[in-house]
């Protein structure tokens, strides 16, 4: 494994970090035995940077009671996040933190974020209800180690939040396809100038740039050399930046992480330089077909008429990518084909999904979008098939 060290502190961190987010999951809940052969296999190999967040269902329990079972505490550091768009009052923040540890068998955070802090506004309301005191205090006793931020939005926002407080390290959503997008490879260089460690999020882009690549982005890919899989260039894209501390990812197979692992362990910086091109042609074949910039980070849900948002999207980019039979077909099992439907047709534009999408995507628009599209009249007369087969 390849470390890595932010010039703020001394932290020697993985150059691969596990995402807790997408911990496999076994009828509708996490799956712990699998979880905890993945978490295992991870340290063992030497990742020590865990990633979860308290809006995460059941990652920060499933993580701590994993780390304390297999005596893992010590030889790893957690990070997780505030959820400050949750909190009314210092007591809130004092509430969901004991919470937090509680969830997490500890009695300490090795990285603490602002999870999604948007902009200085948001900030200067934290700071009026006593954030800044708070972190202070908990920086003193040791209950916080670091304190950082993620964020979703334009480079402009970032560099500001950047300058707002003193800050131990920062995460940014960031990847070939994101490159002047997000905060950019203009933050991350912000960033890297000030010192502070870089965490990556969406590597890849919510899976797009490991299976949901287009025809031109594969061939371009498999025609490179050395062989390898689109996953695995686009993480040495980013290990190919010494400004990038940490990359995580969301391993829910051993074949994921084992794959991962082979390739930070020998991933190092400036390796791809002089491959630009390579990265050109896939970006340009995917924004070819591209129809909606969605991550499936799930920020957006629930949505209170039941609409699976994330799932309307892919199957929408599956149309885009692979033709409209492989759409329709996706729509139709995704949506459709269970016992409570979750298709765009549900939407009432509330318009509260908006509101939390860190890709700043006008989600109703999109979903009357998926709906001409998706919901044909081949689609209309199968969803009639099936609630009459359903009443049978």
């Amino acid at each position: 494994m390849q470390y890595r060290h932010g010039a703020k502190n001394g932290d020697s961190l993985s150059a691969l970090g596990f995402g807790c987010m997408r911990f496999p999951r076994r009828g509708g809940s996490i799956d712990r035995d699998a979880a905890e052969r993945l978490v295992v296999r991870a340290v063992e190999a030497g990742v020590n940077y865990f990633d979860t967040a308290y809006i995460y269902p059941g990652s920060e329990e499933a993580l701590g009671a994993i780390l304390s079972k297999n005596g893992l505490r010590e030889k790893v550091m957690i990070a997780t996040k505030l959820p400050h768009y949750l909190i009314k009052d210092a007591a809130g923040i004092e509430k969901c933190f004991r919470q937090q540890l509680s969830r997490l068998k500890t009695d300490y955070v090795d990285y603490y974020l602002m999870h999604m802090l948007p902009d200085t506004t948001v900030w200067e309301r934290l700071k009026a209800i006593g954030i800044v005191e708070w972190l202070e205090e908990k920086k003193r006793s040791g209950a916080i180690r670091r304190v950082g931020f993620s964020y979703h939005g334009d480079s402009g926002r970032f560099i500001e939040l950047l300058d707002v407080y003193d800050w131990d390290f920062c995460q940014i959503q960031y990847n070939y396809l994101d490159e002047n997008s997000q905060a950019g490879r203009r933050g991350l260089m912000a960033a890297a100038e000030r010192g502070l460690p870089v965490i990556i999020m969406e590597p890849l882009r919510g899976g797009r740039l490991a299976s949901g690549l287009p025809e031109k982005a594969r061939e371009a890919f498999a025609a490179a050399e050395p062989k390898r899989s689109p996953a695995e260039w686009a993480l040495r894209w980013l290990w190919n930046q010494k400004q990038v501390t940490v990359v995580l990812s969301g391993m829910n197979t051993m074949e994921t992480l084992e794959e991962n692992l082979a390739a930070a362990c020998t991933a190092l910086p400036g390796e791809l330089d002089g491959r630009e091109r390579l990265f050109d042609d896939a970006v340009a074949a995917i924004n070819e077909k591209l129809k909606v910039p969605c991550t499936g980070c799930a920020y957006c849900m629930p949505c209170p008429m039941g609409v699976d948002i994330p799932g309307c999207f892919r199957c929408l980019n599956v149309k885009s990518q692979d033709g409209a039979f492989a759409g329709l077909r996706e729509y139709f099992m995704c949506t459709t084909v269970k016992r409570k439907k979750s298709n765009a047709s549900l939407c009432v534009k509330c318009g509260k999904c908006e509101a939390h999408c860190p890709q700043g995507i006008a989600i109703r628009s999109e979903l009357d979008n998926v709906k001409k599209e998706l919901e044909t009249p081949l689609y209309k007369a199968a969803a009639r098939f099936v609630k009459l087969f359903a009443k049978l």
